[in-house]
């Protein structure tokens, strides 16, 4: 996601978002996480297909950035294996913010911290 983030962000930012989300049920935390960009955007009666296998909202850009259209139906299946749930907002020619949600399990004997970092070695870097 953060690479079609990228691909599709000729100006702008993204940004990468990941922040706890509490419990679950069975203990496990909830992780959710953010990638929200100026990119170019998805029309709203393509994003129904953006999580299907080989299906892509515009062809007229894959041809420019290259894909198959399987990067983020991969990403759909491992969010849900790990007992997530996966979604996008977007304005065309705004951008767009995909979510998802995952479990995990809390690591033993790891000592927790609150990391805010900015990356300002990344600032005005390209995807390549």
């Amino acid at each position: 996601m953060v690479n079609n983030a990228v691909k599709f962000t000729g100006s702008g930012h993204v940004v990468v978002t990941v922040r706890p989300g509490g419990r679950t049920e069975k203990e496990a935390e909830l992780l959710e996480f953010s990638i929200e960009d100026t990119g170019i955007g998805i029309a709203s009666d393509k994003v129904s297909q953006l999580f299907k296998p080989f299906s892509q909202a515009d062809t007229s850009t894959t041809r420019k950035h290259g894909g198959t259209g399987l990067g983020l139906a991969i990403c759909k299946k491992l969010v849900e294996l790990m007992g997530g749930s996966i979604g996008v907002q977007s304005i065309p020619g705004k951008g767009s913010r995909f979510t998802f949600a995952i479990q995990a399990q809390p690591a033993s004997g790891v000592r927790k911290r609150h990391l805010e970092h900015n990356a300002p070695e990344l600032t005005s870097k390209r995807h390549s």
